[in-house]
């Protein structure tokens, strides 16, 4: 449980009419064609954190994580804000930093889609590409490095271990939802990465009521094709990780999730990454289990950062 001085700094709201006062406040969209077939009393909806400024649910938890080292001093004396990634939670950090004026390196696994690598670059980040058969990991360890190296240079921010990354679900994806169901909710539904939006906002849905079932969806296989998601069976696993959380586990396989993103697109209008196909077909998995009930699930991003991936020509 957090103590009540650490959720009041948390609190501190963005100046208005910044952009880091857009984070957040992002629409629930119920999916009607998909669903086809289940009791009108079960319902699913997708959170559509692509209205996030920068494009992705790493808004609120990059937001957050800026906020925090900004105002400990962390970035005094012209510190960049270093981290690794796979691409969203890059794309946030440059974002975000370049509108507060902070300097971003970010480690990322050199086959990161070549969108990602261009928005990152305009945005003025500064790269280290990886491996990209070490994956995410292998960013992560490349990020230590430079951190251990060069300690008057970076502050490594370290989003796998940084538990401003959940906080910043627990203070708003959770209460939105809440809010946004009436709170009617009655399962949750997100893909491990960090595991970051599952604990933070599963922590705040628990806390509101016990009844709520926490989904964590992962791929299926340690090699995959699901950016951003993490099989945490065979990595290294996020320090913020709650293994005990969520009620029921789910894993996906890659093709499964790419043929339910074309879905999305093409029977309800909804241009999305692939972690967005993978927790689509892990919640209507759940909805088909059920005579009545609200399914929430996260749908990250959006799809213009994935197409030059080759299914989207299926």
């Amino acid at each position: 449980m957090l103590t009540q001085p650490k959720l009041n700094f948390l609190r501190q709201a963005a100046e208005p009419d910044t952009l880091e006062s857009r984070v957040g406040n992002t629409p629930l969209i119920r999916l009607t064609r998909i669903t086809t077939g289940l009791p009108s009393s079960v319902q699913v909806f997708a959170k559509a954190e692509w209205f996030n400024p920068s494009g992705s649910v790493k808004d609120r938890p990059a937001a957050n994580i800026l906020r925090d080292a900004i105002e400990t001093g962390k970035l005094d004396g012209g510190r960049r804000l270093l981290d690794s990634t796979s691409g969203n939670m890059g794309i946030a950090y440059a974002t975000l930093g370049a509108s507060r004026g902070v300097g971003v390196t970010l480690a990322m696994p050199g086959n990161a889609s070549p969108e990602r690598l261009s928005i990152l670059r305009v945005l003025g980040a500064e790269l280290v590409l990886t491996d990209p058969l070490e994956g995410s990991d292998g960013a992560m360890l490349e990020a230590r490095r430079l951190a251990t190296e060069y300690p008057d240079r970076y502050d490594y921010a370290n989003q796998y271990s940084n538990p401003a990354n959940w906080q910043a679900h627990y203070l708003s994806t959770g209460p939105e939802i809440i809010e946004q169901t009436n709170g009617q909710v009655t399962h949750f539904v997100a893909g491990l990465g960090t595991s970051g939006t599952l604990v933070g906002t599963g922590r705040r849905l628990k806390e509101y009521s016990p009844d709520i079932q926490l989904v964590a969806v992962q791929p299926d296989a340690p090699f995959h094709g699901l950016e951003g998601l993490k099989h945490m069976h065979s990595t290294i696993k996020p320090g913020i990780y709650d293994e005990a959380l969520a009620d029921v586990n789910l894993s996906v396989h890659t093709e499964e999730a790419q043929r339910m993103t074309l879905r999305l697109a093409r029977e309800e209008g909804l241009f999305v990454g692939i972690s967005a196909g993978a927790a689509a077909v892990a919640a209507l998995e759940v909805a088909t289990t059920l005579a009545e009930g609200i399914v929430v699930a996260i749908f990250p991003d959006a799809g213009f950062k994935y197409l030059s991936e080759r299914f989207w020509k299926a």
